[in-house]
């Protein structure tokens, strides 16, 4: 069974930084892409950075690009988010998320997509 546990969350001021953790567990993981979303409370999730565990590609929402920086420790089955020049617009429940990169790719802004799901982490940017 795959498992998903986020950290980092917390409180900052805008233009702080936040450092978000991913570990994974319950398979090996070699060929899985890893999502990143957030999401408000009365609206859906939202794709914030995607990073392919073979090969590293990676993919980030318009919102965030520039700012957010998505990396991966293999060894460690770990995969990070960088929030930096954090706006209060960025306020939300920050969740990651994995699945074949075979079936996710292609759809991998899509939150649908992914078969496995953190319990999520809190990013609140005060002004």
């Amino acid at each position: 069974q795959v498992q998903l546990v986020e950290s980092g969350g917390g409180l900052v001021q805008a233009g702080g930084s936040l450092r978000l953790s991913c570990v994974l567990s319950g398979r090996t993981f070699s060929f899985f892409t890893v999502g990143w979303f957030r999401q408000t409370p009365g609206t859906e999730r939202e794709f914030v950075a995607a990073i392919k565990l073979n090969g590293g590609s990676t993919d980030y929402a318009d919102s965030v690009k520039g700012r957010f920086a998505i990396s991966k420790d293999i060894a460690n089955n770990s995969v990070f988010l960088e929030l930096n020049s954090l706006k209060p617009e960025d306020t939300a429940v920050y969740y990651c998320a994995a699945g074949l990169t075979l079936y996710i790719w292609q759809s991998r802004r899509v939150a649908s997509k992914y078969d496995s799901w953190g319990q999520g982490t809190q990013v609140t940017v005060s002004s």
